[in-house]
């Protein structure tokens, strides 16, 4: 009989312990199937965040096609501007070099007579004192320059006659 009981024994603990586990595995079963409702859910909200997504993905390609489109026109329209500029800033060089040959020619013009004024006439062998150079050839000279300036102006745009005007305000 000491073999029954002991056997009685060790089968009530064994199931003692099979039961606690059962309820343990319960337990845990029950949180998964909790979760796996949630699981469920977020698994949903994915699928639809993934719909949104992938409809979404032509309209960007639209946008990004559009916007590229609209830079390339600016870019086109930037870099006409700048030849227009660079153009321009090169016809100004050409007339500001016109212009200081322009000054300086009159500049030594206006100084050549009057070092001639202030030479001493010395004369040329037969009595005579050289010419200095007439009021009325200073005068033509003069004269030649305004109108090759006039012929400039006409030849010139509207671009570079709104820079003189400028050019000339700032002095």
């Amino acid at each position: 009989m000491d073999w029954k009981i002991f056997l009685d024994l060790v089968v009530s603990i064994l199931l003692i312990a099979t039961i606690g586990y059962a309820v343990m595995l319960n337990q845990r079963l029950t949180q998964l199937r909790k979760n796996r409702d949630d699981l469920a859910k977020i698994i949903v909200s994915f699928n639809e965040a993934t719909v949104r997504a992938e409809s979404s993905i032509p309209k960007l390609r639209k946008a990004a096609e559009d916007a590229g489109m609209s830079l390339q026109e600016r870019v086109e329209k930037a870099q006409s501007l700048r030849d227009d500029l660079a153009f321009m800033i090169e016809r100004a060089d050409t007339m500001a070099n016109r212009l200081e040959n322009g000054v300086r020619s009159a500049r030594t013009e206006v100084r050549a007579p009057a070092a001639a004024k202030d030479t001493p006439r010395v004369s040329n062998g037969n009595g005579n004192s050289p010419e200095r150079p007439s009021q009325n050839s200073r005068a033509a000279t003069v004269a030649a320059a305004a109108a090759a300036s006039e012929l400039d102006v006409d030849e010139r745009s509207e671009a570079e006659r709104e820079l003189l005007r400028a050019l000339q305000s700032m002095r």
